[in-house]
């Protein structure tokens, strides 16, 4: 089929507050021979996350600006690779991507009706997974995959503290965190979203607000501390994390929900021998091989029901619509995933 000459897309005419949001035509660029083209204006979602309010505030740099948001998608391939070596590569092959196939794909500037990615970027969905399903699982489904393997490998009989579970990775992490075998710390702001953690493998959470994280970690775990922290809260939380940390712990720092963490020595580490990493899940994933892994890890757990995904709320594909998530997402108030569901034009 023909491929537009321009596409709708959530775009940024400068870094700022949600005002800058402005959903606008713009060009869609011929798409490199060795990228998938894929639609997302019939019915298609595109997925919400920290990271576009780090883009759009300018914490961290688009390629231009104006540019494009957002990072996830799921739709329609209507348009495959045309280099040769990219058709015979033995990844792409075991993929199955086909003209109409199903599929998500994590790659910056996809907040658009049609979005050209390159291939290692998109991951096929299983035919008992819906579109929408995928978007809301693909980057935090990634993440907390990844994250859990090689950012601290979680295993039977460890303790992990997660700071605010009931967020849409908080609740993914948990969950893979119960199945490991592990006890499962979380920290959240209500007694609502508490129970919706417990419901997904928490099995201690700690009312922040009311309780203090530091004191009700130390008295779950008898003084020793934790084995693993998972961080996404940065700089609020950031000091405490050595408090509670067991001896040779582990600290993960992954995200900037409260603010940057502070620059510090690494002789904070010395007294407990910590080991502290800020990763991105776009490095675990790197390579094809890396990202068809974790893919297939992902989308079997969401197949066989050991992996439940969690939408909080659809909003319109419209400016009003991406700035409202932009703000209820930021807000603290949000409990798993935040989508916006594009719908063809009547």
């Amino acid at each position: 089929m023909p491929l537009p000459a321009i596409v709708d897309a959530i775009t940024i005419p400068k870094t700022g507050g949600v005002q800058v949001i402005e959903k606008r035509t713009v060009p869609f660029a011929k798409p490199a021979p060795g990228s998938i083209v894929i639609k997302a204006s019939n019915v298609e979602y595109l997925g919400i996350n920290f990271i576009d309010t780090y883009y759009r505030q300018g914490l961290y740099a688009l390629k231009e600006v104006p540019g494009v948001l957002g990072e996830e998608i799921a739709g329609t391939i209507v348009a495959l690779p045309t280099d040769e070596d990219v058709v015979k590569n033995e990844t792409y092959r075991k993929n199955g991507f086909k003209l109409g196939g199903k599929v998500a794909a994590n790659f910056l500037g996809t907040h658009a009706t049609y979005s050209s990615v390159p291939w290692k970027y998109v991951y096929p969905i299983p035919d008992d997974v819906s579109t929408r399903t995928a978007c809301a699982a693909l980057i935090q489904g990634l993440t907390a995959c990844s994250f859990t393997e090689e950012a601290y490998k979680v295993v039977k009989g460890d303790t992990i503290l997660i700071h605010t579970v009931a967020g849409g990775l908080g609740l993914l992490m948990a969950q893979i965190a119960h199945k490991c075998g592990a006890t499962v710390i979380g920290t959240t702001s209500t007694p609502e979203k508490a129970e919706l953690a417990k419901k997904h493998g928490a099995d201690h959470v700690i009312l922040y607000k009311d309780e203090d994280t530091v004191s009700r970690v130390l008295e779950i775990t008898r003084g020793e501390g934790v084995d693993a922290i998972f961080d996404g809260v940065g700089q609020s939380t950031f000091d405490n994390n050595f408090k509670i940390i067991k001896r040779k712990g582990t600290i993960v720092s992954l995200g900037n929900a409260s603010g940057r963490v502070e620059p510090f020595t690494p002789l904070r580490l010395v007294e407990k021998n910590v080991k502290l990493l800020r990763p991105t899940m776009s490095n675990y994933t790197y390579t094809a091989e890396e990202a068809q892994h974790y893919g297939e890890r992902l989308f079997n757990a969401i197949s066989n029901g050991s992996l439940r995904i969690n939408v909080y709320k659809e909003y319109p594909f419209t400016t009003q619509g991406v700035q409202q998530a932009h703000i209820d997402l930021v807000g603290g108030k949000t409990t798993g995933k935040l989508i916006v569901k594009i719908c063809p034009v009547v």
